[in-house]
């Protein structure tokens, strides 16, 4: 089953070539950012203390959650325990919780098999932190995608900005440095390029200019 990886940390811009090569080539996407934010969401739902790992682990394990094609211009439908979450799953602060719960090991491994049932044919474009690393370490194509921290906070403060939200950019590139650096030192999967990934600096490229190096890639590798 062909698999295409593309890991990097928040606002490196794969979200958005992930979703694009799901478009172009007709494959199914994984966003497994969406499945610990779903956590952390749920967690916050219900009370549960972020210190308890095994009330998170039962949690990821047990999430009451469907993906389902959004209508003509949205995107995925994301449904926890029987309401659309795409707005509240965005935020900041579920963001945030959601790099605390990925730093747990029992959560890690109660959300792997479900991530590794992503991959069907056709193919998989699968977006993370630890997808060439770990979840799928036998993909064909892994890409990690970068961009410096002063260019992320940029990126995320004009989202904001787009949705009428104040923020601050100090604020963010803290918020930003202080996540990357939680990522890249736990002690399970931590963020870093698999070895024989391809390594795409975005600061000075655009969303079409990484797309086009990776469907380029992908050609290469003989996935199209």
């Amino acid at each position: 089953m062909p698999v295409v990886t593309i890991d990097g940390p928040s606002g490196s811009g794969k979200g958005t070539v992930a979703a694009l090569l799901a478009k172009e080539f007709d494959w199914h996407l994984l966003d497994s950012g969406a499945l610990y934010r779903l956590t952390a969401l749920a967690a916050m739902n219900h009370g549960v203390d972020f210190t308890d790992e095994k009330s998170l682990e039962v949690l990821a394990g047990h999430l009451d959650v469907q993906f389902e094609p959004g209508d003509e211009g949205e995107g995925l439908k994301i449904i926890l325990e029987g309401e659309r979450v795409g707005a509240n799953l965005r935020t900041e602060e579920v963001g945030a919780k959601a790099s605390q719960v990925a730093a747990l090991p029992g959560v890690r491994q109660a959300l792997l098999k479900r991530q590794q049932d992503f991959a069907e044919a056709p193919g998989l474009i699968a977006d993370g932190r630890d997808m060439g690393t770990v979840v799928f370490p036998h993909a064909i194509v892994k890409v990690y995608l970068t961009a410096s921290a002063e260019e992320r906070a940029k990126r995320r403060q004009n989202q904001l900005q787009q949705k009428g939200i104040d923020a601050s950019f100090d604020q963010l590139l803290a918020d930003i440095i202080a996540r990357d650096h939680r990522d890249m030192n736990r002690d399970v999967a931590p963020l870093k390029p698999a070895d024989d990934a391809i390594v795409l600096d975005s600061t000075r490229l655009s969303i079409q200019e990484v797309f086009s190096r990776v469907v380029d890639v992908m050609r290469q590798n003989g996935l199209i």
